[in-house]
């Protein structure tokens, strides 16, 4: 049974048994998250057209599937702070027990109705606001 951790929360699911919701690939980071009540940001409905599901494998990157064309040539190489071990939550179906961080910048929790998007350090803060 692979367990998923992403920022520190982990849940563990039977292969094979987890219900699919129709965004990203079956199994996938993306729809792990959305049958545990994970929030990943997917703003293209988990279909490989944007990188608002961008992750970074923090361990167990050979318990994920291989990096197909359409994520690696045409969407991955876009997401901005591209590291070796970075993945597209939707794309990448776990095999086997994986970590993952979501990046600070890329955590936009505006088409989710959760608030306004987080940027982390990318954005000064207002003149004269610290």
């Amino acid at each position: 049974m692979p367990k998923v951790t992403i920022d520190g929360k982990t849940v563990e699911f039977e292969s094979g048994k987890l219900p699919y919701h129709e965004h990203g690939k079956p199994e996938s980071l993306l729809d792990v998250c959305l049958n545990f009540g994970m929030h990943l940001e997917h703003a293209c409905g988990g279909n490989c057209a944007c990188t608002t599901c961008h992750v970074i494998v923090t361990k167990g990157m050979e318990n994920l599937s291989e990096l197909d064309e359409d994520e690696e040539g045409d969407r991955l190489q876009m997401a901005p702070g591209l590291t070796l071990r970075s993945r597209l939550g939707c794309q990448c179906v776990v095999e086997g027990d994986v970590e993952v961080e979501i990046p600070s910048w890329n955590i936009n929790y505006v088409s989710e109705g959760g608030g306004s998007m987080n940027l982390g350090d990318a954005i000064p803060a207002p003149v004269g606001k610290k």
